[in-house]
C-alpha cells in the first residue's frame, strides 16, 4: 500500500473532528499529492463527479495487536460490539473510509493540481491510500437500515457562543466551528457539567462546557497565546 496523497484540514488534534464525514459540510479541506502520484492525466474529468470516496490511513491509532470487540462512544463506552459492526479506528487493519464533496481542482505552483473538498472527518496530514468516485446510482441506498449508530444520528447540542469570541474567528471559520461543536465533541461517557474541554481549530483553542442540553464557549484564543502562558 502506497500513500499518495494527504489532506490538510483544520483539526490538528482527534478531539472535535466530527465522527463521521459528511456531518459539517462547511469544513474545507485540500488534498495534496505525494509528488510521484502528481500527474495531471490521473486527475482527467474527476470534475465530473460531485462527490468522492476516501480510502485513507488511522495514521494516530496504530497498533501491533487487536480486538475483536470494541466500545463504541455512542452507545456510552461501556457496551462491547464486534469491531466489524463499528467503524472504530481500532482495527486489524488501519483503514478508514469517507465520503467528501468535491468543490474543485486548483491548480498550484509548488504542488500541482490538488483537490479542494468539503465535508471530511480526517486530521490534517491524514495519509491517503486512494480515490475512488461516489456514484450515486450503486454508492446510495436510501433504505438501509442503520444499526445501533442510526439511533443517535441526529443528537446535537445547542451551542451558545459571545459574539466577541466568535468574530475573533475568520468569517468563513466561524459557522464551520459552532457546526462541530453541535456534534458533542466529548466522549459519550463525559457528562460532568464541571469539567471544561479544550480544542484545537484552525489554529485556535476553543475552550468550552457542556450543561444541559447546550454547550458553552468560554473562550477563544490563537494557538500562540495559550502556548505563551
Amino acid at each position: 500500500m502506497k500513500i499518495i496523497a494527504r489532506i490538510h484540514t483544520d483539526f490538528k488534534e482527534k478531539f472535535g473532528i466530527p465522527r463521521q464525514s459528511g456531518l459539517v459540510q462547511e469544513l474545507k479541506a485540500t488534498i495534496v499529492f505525494e509528488s510521484e502520484y502528481r500527474n495531471p492525466d490521473a486527475l482527467r474529468r474527476i470534475e465530473e463527479y460531485s462527490h468522492l470516496w476516501l480510502l485513507w490511513k488511522f495514521s494516530e491509532n496504530i497498533r501491533e495487536d487487536w480486538s475483536p470487540t470494541v466500545r463504541p462512544p455512542r452507545l456510552g463506552g461501556n457496551e462491547r460490539v464486534g469491531v466489524f459492526a463499528t467503524r472504530s479506528p481500532f482495527r486489524p487493519n488501519p483503514i478508514g473510509l469517507s465520503v467528501v464533496k468535491l468543490l474543485g481542482v486548483e491548480e498550484t505552483e509548488r504542488y500541482g493540481k490538488v483537490l479542494c473538498v468539503s465535508g471530511a472527518d480526517l486530521m490534517d496530514g491524514t495519509p491517503i491510500y486512494d480515490i475512488k468516485p461516489y456514484l450515486p446510482y450503486v454508492d446510495s441506498v436510501p433504505d438501509a437500515a442503520g444499526g445501533f449508530a442510526a439511533e443517535h444520528k441526529d443528537d446535537q447540542l445547542q451551542v451558545s457562543c459571545p459574539p466577541q469570541l466568535l468574530q475573533k474567528l475568520p468569517p468563513e471559520k466561524q459557522q464551520a466551528l459552532l457546526l462541530v461543536l453541535a456534534q458533542d465533541p466529548r466522549p459519550a461517557y463525559q457528562t460532568d457539567p464541571e469539567r471544561r474541554y479544550g480544542m484545537n481549530y484552525a489554529g485556535w483553542e476553543v475552550s468550552f462546557y457542556v450543561e444541559g442540553n447546550t454547550l458553552y464557549v468560554n473562550d477563544i484564543q490563537k494557538e500562540e497565546e495559550v502556548a505563551e502562558k
